[in-house]
């Protein structure tokens, strides 16, 4: 690599990281207890605990637990109802004072499917104050939006330092840690040796954070294209004053996709939907297929199906990204795997912070050109 070349990596990769490394390190930091946010809102008793249950007791109707979630929260409405695949005992609500109500006040709640009994918020306690200080650090969708800006910044610094790493080591052994230099080189062996076994999950997880931090963008593109023209022959027709049975709405879109099983259901008026309709929202249940839904358009009067359709790629990669992010696919040898790629991180962001000062100290001590003479002569 020619020495301007390696000079404008090196400026490129310096600043790229110095911008992006206080938030980073705040993602890592949050993000390291929500890699365990299942196990430690079990520990902490933030868990919807579920009742003994009679043999041979039967699940209630649909519509029994949406009633029971507006008796709860009177004067609410249903947004959302959903079902966690590994609790299928339970049955998430999701209610709100009308369907355009600020998200952040939506009441998420756990019921019993055989007893209609609540049994738990979820969404709540340290794990939420995590979860906010990790998407959007309180800020709304601006502050998602700016960690996303982050996260595409980080990835810029990834791909730059990878370009850096073989002009800096190609005179030494793989994973060759220099004992005997100065701490700044002992320091840059280690950050050198942590980047090169983090890159490509790095790149995943900032991938995929970038990905989740724009996903109200890609779902309103949704709705504006796709979904605007599978509701075109229902536009201008006003919310059902009455609406259909939920089991009816269920029953019809498992009829129309055989072989899958509902995640949720969204009531007509909310993002995920037309004004006239609900949209149920089946998976697969593999691994892979458990997170690509497929969505079933129903009528909001009636619950007859009017269009079923695949989602764009899009929105297929935001609903894929979402638990790959936090390592949700393999149990907890992923969580652990993914974890300990944490704490690489944390310690690749502290040492890239400790050698850009102690470069600065040791240029502050000998003229300009000689400093950058042997930055330059490291990588040529």
């Amino acid at each position: 690599m020619k020495a301007r070349t390696a000079r404008i990596w090196s400026v490129i990769h310096t600043w790229t990281s110095l911008i992006s490394t206080v938030f980073l390190l705040l993602l890592c930091l949050t993000g390291l207890p929500l890699i365990f946010h299942h196990e430690i809102d079990d520990a902490l008793g933030y868990s919807p605990k579920m009742d003994a249950r009679a043999p041979g007791a039967s699940k209630l109707s649909l519509d029994a637990i949406s009633a029971a979630a507006l008796a709860d929260h009177p004067g609410n409405v249903m947004l959302y109802m959903g079902w966690d695949k590994d609790e299928p005992w339970m049955v998430s609500t999701f209610t709100n004072k009308t369907v355009t109500s600020d998200p952040q006040t939506t009441v998420v709640k756990a019921f019993d499917a055989y007893t209609a009994r609540p049994v738990g918020l979820l969404g709540t306690g340290p794990m939420l104050v995590m979860l906010r200080l990790h998407t959007d650090m309180y800020l709304g969708l601006p502050g998602k939006w700016f960690m996303g800006l982050m996260g595409f910044v980080f990835m810029v610094a990834i791909v730059s330092g990878l370009v850096l790493y073989w002009p800096f080591t190609r005179r030494l052994d793989f994973a060759a840690i220099r004992k005997q230099k100065s701490r700044r080189i002992w320091w840059l062996d280690w950050h050198n040796l942590l980047g090169v076994i983090t890159v490509v999950w790095a790149l995943v997880v900032g991938g995929t954070g970038v990905l989740n931090a724009y996903a109200e963008l890609l779902l309103g593109v949704w709705q504006r294209n796709e979904l605007t023209a599978i509701a075109a022959p229902y536009a201008g027709q006003p919310t059902p004053a009455k609406l259909a049975s939920l089991d009816t709405v269920l029953g019809n879109a498992m009829k129309a996709t055989p072989g899958m099983e509902p995640a949720f259901v969204a009531f007509p008026g909310t993002p995920f939907t037309s004004t006239h309709h609900f949209a149920v929202f089946l998976r697969g249940d593999t691994p892979l297929t458990s997170r690509m839904v497929k969505p079933v358009l129903l009528d909001g009067e009636t619950g007859a199906v009017s269009s079923t359709s695949d989602l764009p790629i899009y929105l297929k990669a935001v609903l894929v990204s979402q638990p790959l992010h936090f390592g949700d696919y393999g149990g907890m040898p992923l969580k652990i795997i993914w974890a300990l790629l944490t704490v690489f991180t944390i310690i690749v962001l502290g040492s890239g912070l400790y050698l850009y000062i102690a470069r600065r100290r040791k240029q502050g001590r000998q003229p300009r050109a000689v400093a950058e003479a042997s930055i330059v002569a490291e990588a040529s």
